[in-house]
């Protein structure tokens, strides 16, 4: 069964064929549920009545054709060589029957360069869901693969709900910052990965929570890491591995101007600002981690409009002498 959907349009107006894949066998399901006992286990309970209330089917989304991507060249011009590489795996399948399919990949680099919004301009441009796991701030081993019913206040695993909750069956999945895995839960944080990662057995993935297998295979997994040391070898072997440098001093202003005209662009005060920024702001701006310029050009924007500026000037700038007020009682 194919047909085309208009749920998620993608990047630059390409049209995303969805094909219906199915994620599971409610059949499976049933029979667990049947052996449930009447008064216990109610989140398993109501975790088995929600597939079948929803059923397996899920889309299966791939561009029409090559989507546009220029414009995430100019946006990330220091991830050219991951584009490619996805452009690349894009070509093979568009005009054809074949599904979408992503090597797994490891953005490798310094904090704040844009490796997660990478991740999300790629869910974007497939058209296709996106699950999200920060791994640094993981507070359960079992995260990726659901803890066994057993346990007091066990619940399905990340991968497990992003599939059987979402609408997708090739989700845009993101463990970020996987380098930052804990190693002391009762669970290794990253062990399901050794079967997800692998294209054959994660056709097969079973939630421990849920003990249903469901089909994961699809997923697109986009891992991010500031250290390659910390990331167990078996794991990197079934990645592609693309070290992210920090972006040069033209490729940093050009993001910069582009984040300013964003900015202004999507919100109606942002008519109230020169069109582009004063050149000594941009090159102050230029300066910055991506991740940081963001915030920096919003804080700059409203000491701007507090005193009635339309010219962002270099005082409104985060850190600037004498914008800093102190906080705390005056003595």
């Amino acid at each position: 069964m194919s047909s085309t959907s208009d749920l998620v349009p993608l990047a630059r107006g390409t049209i995303p064929i969805a094909h219906m894949r199915s994620l599971f066998r409610p059949a499976d399901v049933a029979q667990r549920l049947d052996k449930l006992p009447a008064k216990d286990h109610e989140s398993l309970r109501s975790t088995y009545e929600r597939m079948l209330e929803k059923g397996p089917e899920r889309f299966q989304v791939k561009p029409s054709g090559l989507p546009a991507m220029q414009h995430l060249y100019d946006e990330l011009p220091n991830f050219s060589a991951v584009l490619d590489d996805v452009r690349r795996q894009l070509a093979l399948c568009q005009d054809s029957r074949d599904a979408l399919e992503i090597t797994p990949m490891l953005l490798l680099g310094p904090p704040g360069i844009g490796k997660t919004h990478f991740a999300r301009e790629i869910a974007q441009l497939l058209g296709t869901g996106l699950g999200f796991i920060a791994m640094s701030s993981l507070t359960a081993g079992w995260v990726l693969s659901g803890a066994s019913s057993q346990w007091k206040g066990a619940r399905p695993g990340k991968v497990f709900e992003t599939l059987v909750d979402g609408n997708y069956a090739n989700p845009v999945m993101v463990v970020d910052e996987i380098d930052k895995a804990r190693g002391e839960h009762a669970y290794d944080p990253l062990g399901a990965l050794y079967s997800l990662l692998e294209h054959d057995t994660a056709h097969q993935f079973t939630d421990e929570f849920a003990e249903v297998a469901i089909d994961a295979s699809q997923v697109i997994w986009i891992a991010t890491a500031n250290d390659e040391q910390a990331i167990p070898s078996p794991l990197l072997n079934r990645m592609n591995v693309y070290e992210v440098k920090a972006p040069g001093a033209d490729a940093a202003r050009s993001i910069a101007l582009r984040l300013y005209q964003g900015i202004r662009g999507g919100h109606d005060w942002g008519q109230r600002f020169d069109p582009e920024p004063a050149e000594p702001v941009l090159e102050r701006m230029a300066g910055m981690a991506p991740r940081e310029m963001r915030r920096a050009w919003m804080t700059a924007f409203g000491n701007a409009r507090l005193d009635g500026r339309a010219t962002i000037e270099l005082a409104d700038l985060p850190g600037a002498q004498g914008r800093r007020q102190p906080i705390g009682f005056s003595h």
